[in-house]
């Protein structure tokens, strides 16, 4: 069993449109934009980051925003919810500033004994904000929610799966432990401090979904640094799965594999962070290009919608 995962690092999704995108997360969740750059492997497409002050692993959400994309088909073989971690008390706060900016599909509920509020983002997803208390992490005030209300990063994400056995699995090499069950829903734990905390829905009567906007790409989990990265790459590579070489990502080294129900897995780097190339005051303002695409700068500026 594996010991060097942490928790989760960044979860990444698709969007249609990167203004309303932009729009959501700064505006309306609080988060802030630390990294405006572009998909490695298009360049037309933004890659857009969000979350607390500097981007700390484990606060992360990510999107590829492709123009005019078709939304996806919700179903199993996918991340499910994406919840975020917000101060005990605050969801009254969140229910009347979701309902207030418009957002859809808002419901209070539950999750194992915890209060927590459903809502969807401007392509569907499913999102939720979850009370946790002693979350000591900071939130980032920066755009206009106060320190009591803001959120500090992951819970959790849900896995839609037609058989949660081989993940389940997965997950235990991995370091994950089951905590607890509620019908259909097992939660699973890694030790660590916040952003550990995965749940397996079992949906053997849904169909597979498919991506498109609003789907979630793949979701990522935290390592220290390349060397354990590297013994975590052979560890699975040793137990059968197939994994990418290690890829440059500017922020983070990444490996991929993709697991027995589908999902995309990514096992990310806590090194560099997001600071490498913007002071911590400038986060997200300028277009960052991998080095790549850097001629492509005058083009890209030019084809690139205008997000603030």
């Amino acid at each position: 069993m594996l010991n060097q995962i942490k928790g989760l690092h960044h979860v990444t999704s698709m969007a249609a449109n990167a203004r309303v995108n932009n729009q959501f997360f700064t505006d309306i969740l609080g988060l802030r934009r630390v990294k405006k750059t572009v998909n490695f492997d298009s360049p037309d497409v933004y890659h857009l980051y969000y979350g607390d002050e500097v981007g700390t692993p484990g606060s992360v959400m990510t999107y590829f925003p492709f123009p005019h994309i078709a939304r996806g088909r919700f179903g199993t073989g996918e991340v499910g919810t994406t919840v975020f971690s917000v101060p005990k008390s605050s969801l009254p706060f969140w229910a009347a500033r979701l309902q207030e900016k418009g957002v859809q599909g808002i419901e209070p509920g539950t999750s194992f004994g915890a209060p927590r509020l459903s809502f969807k983002g401007p392509d569907g997803e499913s999102f939720a904000l979850l009370e946790v208390e002693n979350d000591a992490r900071p939130g980032w005030s920066g755009n206009g929610i106060s320190e009591d209300h803001a959120i500090r990063g992951f819970h959790s994400v849900s896995l839609r799966l037609k058989d949660s056995g081989a993940t389940a699995e997965l997950l235990r090499f991995m370091g994950y432990e089951q905590q607890d069950k509620a019908g259909a829903v097992s939660r699973l734990i890694v030790p660590g401090d916040a952003a550990t905390v995965i749940d397996l829905e079992t949906l053997p009567g849904v169909d597979h979904g498919r991506q498109g906007a609003g789907s979630v790409h793949h979701v990522a989990f935290a390592v220290d640094n390349r060397e354990t990265q590297l013994a975590v790459r052979k560890a699975l590579m040793d137990t059968g799965y197939h994994v990418t070489p290690v890829i440059d990502r500017d922020y983070f080294w990444a490996i991929y594999f993709r697991t027995p129900g589908g999902v995309l897995f990514e096992i990310a780097t806590n090194e560099p962070g997001f600071e490498r190339d913007e002071p911590r005051a400038e986060l997200g303002q300028g277009l960052k290009l991998p080095q790549q695409h850097k001629h492509l700068r005058p083009i890209l500026e030019q084809h690139l919608e205008k997000i603030d």
